[in-house]
């Protein structure tokens, strides 16, 4: 067996067991988990695959291709959140291997395992793979839609060499156009838009030099577009340019607007990533500065990362809606540019500088008390309340009866030895078994921290919520939230397509003729609402700031 492959067999069983089990082990989140499962539940329901709805509804945000993958699960393991969080289990098992054979042409063997080590061991870019979102499938794509467009652009102008690019180069060009064309089936056209960017601050950096021809472009451009072409253009045929129309609108609102109340400060995205990316963020840092690198391919492709990075960054940075995933697309070429100062440690081309000792330190130590603290505030909820909201909602979450042993310690302990024992070695100057340890052990501490925490974070914040809804499973009755918008009343109720249009109507569910029951739930709030004043409303109950009304049908 040879050292790619039997590299890649690792990397997909350590995948595999990290990001595999337990997938199921907890309640889908609203709003982005359970929308997109429901989603994929409705085609199932529906027996649609084509078009993408909503509580039975058309649906224009997004396109279908997760859904499939997502539906293609629960067919396969039933309707849960294990089937609604595999495929991105799976993406992140592709991402890894990927990324290790894409280094190990670029840098050798050492740097394809550094570069997806980091990817493995940096907070958000792991968090993903354990997830229901659509962004990993999404991002991938849309990176191996540019590699191929690079490896073109090489192989044009003899840059990268026959061993680095051996296809032709409009096998590179129709190769990387379709899987961006599986991005904007993913996620949309914006996905098109960042690899313009992309080209476009390229072409203009190198003095406008043509590095693929008008014609490739086209070419590129036109494999893109036929997938997504294919199904928008059946949908326009068969009901018209709702569809295009909606979505137009929708995208617009996103740019212009804090779209569901997603707003932020124009440095968000930057905090995010600084934060959320670690540790790969803090030695991708360093990789922005000067780093003596060999060959000419190896120079052009971190010209390429670095403007995909600052393309991506500028243009959610200037997006109204601030949204964690947003930037997600990010994590790409910071982890290659944290493995670009990894492999250089290795080397003994630069040093372990105070300002890597000192990023490693005051990130790592806010990990460290985040969750090693938050056991310990647990046990003292009446400081947890002083500091928390004061209205009565937020109040209510914090009365769930959540259990906090003491050996959920454990995570932030875990972390601190790792760093201790990191900075100690990156000290001695024994870089490559810190490294090794430092992104293996934070791929252990995100499942540690992930196994004492989600269910009890998700304990506080739904769980009342959403045993509501399951209650009502196998009920004739409608379940409407007031007040506020959820997608549980659709995923956990496994509500059935709707038959009576009424059903959609809140003043008919309030005060009509309603031909069965209907249980609402609202937030808590100090002040009495109109359910508490409807004569036939009748509240039923409250538990942990939600507030449980059925009105009868009679």
């Amino acid at each position: 067996m040879n050292q790619k492959l039997f590299y890649s067999l690792v990397l997909t069983v350590v995948g595999a067991l990290l990001f595999i089990p337990f997938l199921g082990g907890v309640r889908l989140f609203d709003w982005d988990e359970i929308n997109f499962a429901e989603c994929a539940r409705e085609m199932i329901a529906l027996g649609d695959y084509l078009h993408v709805h909503i509580d039975f509804k058309p649906f224009y945000e997004k396109p279908p291709l997760f859904f499939w993958l997502q539906s293609m699960m629960m067919n396969l393991f039933g309707i849960n959140e294990f089937s609604a969080r595999l495929p991105n289990a799976i993406c992140g098992i592709i991402t890894l291997v990927y990324l290790y054979n894409l280094g190990q042409k670029l840098h050798g063997h050492r740097f394809g395992l550094l570069w997806a080590l980091a990817y493995l061991g940096s907070v958000t870019p792991h968090l993903y793979f354990r997830s229901g979102i659509i962004d990993p499938f999404f991002n991938l794509f849309i990176f191996i839609g540019l590699v191929n467009l690079i490896f073109a652009s090489w192989k044009r102008e003899r840059l990268g060499g026959a061993m680095t690019v051996p296809k032709p180069e409009w096998t590179y060009i129709l190769i990387g156009g379709f899987v961006l064309g599986l991005a904007i089936l993913t996620k949309g056209p914006v996905a098109y838009l960042i690899i313009f960017l992309v080209l476009v601050s390229y072409w203009a950096l190198n003095r406008f030099r043509w590095f693929i021809t008008p014609l490739q472009f086209i070419g590129f451009s036109v494999a893109a577009s036929v997938g997504s072409l294919l199904w928008y253009g059946l949908d326009i045929y068969l009901h018209g340019p709702t569809l295009v129309r909606e979505f137009l609108a929708y995208s617009i609102r996103l740019l212009s607007t804090p779209d569901a109340g997603h707003v932020g400060f124009p440095g968000y995205h930057f905090i995010i990533l600084l934060v959320g990316c670690f540790p790969a963020s803090i030695f991708a840092i360093r990789a922005f500065g000067p780093l003596f690198i060999e060959r000419n391919y190896q120079r052009d492709f971190r010209q390429w990362m670095l403007i995909l990075f600052w393309v991506v960054l500028v243009l959610f940075s200037i997006v109204q809606s601030k949204i964690v995933h947003y930037s997600s697309l990010c994590y790409f070429p910071l982890t290659y540019f944290a493995a670009l100062t990894l492999s250089q440690l290795e080397d003994r081309k630069i040093q372990f500088s105070n300002w890597l000792r000192a990023g490693l330190i005051i990130v790592g130590g806010i990990f460290v008390l985040a969750v090693g603290g938050l056991p310990l505030i647990a046990h003292r909820m009446d400081i947890v309340r002083q500091f928390a909201d004061q209205d009565a909602f937020s109040q209510g979450n914090l009365d769930a009866h959540i259990d906090w042993p003491y050996w959920t310690l454990i995570p932030g302990i875990w972390l601190l030895l790792i760093l201790v024992l990191v900075i100690r070695w990156y000290n001695q100057h024994e870089p490559a078994q810190a490294s090794v340890v430092l992104f293996g052990g934070m791929s252990v501490f995100i499942t540690l921290t992930l196994w004492a925490f989600i269910g009890r974070i998700e304990g506080i914040s739904q769980a009342a919520a959403m045993r509501f809804f399951e209650q009502a499973q196998g009920q004739n009755v409608y379940v409407k939230t007031y007040g506020y918008h959820s997608y549980g009343p659709f995923f956990y109720t496994m509500k059935p397509p709707v038959t009576n249009p009424n059903a959609y109507n809140d003043d008919w569910l309030l005060r009509g003729k309603i031909d069965k029951d209907v249980l609402f739930i609202r937030h808590a709030s100090e002040q009495p609402t109109l359910l508490d004043s409807l004569p036939d409303v009748k509240k039923t109950g409250q538990e942990n700031g939600f507030v449980f009304y059925r009105r009868q049908a009679k």
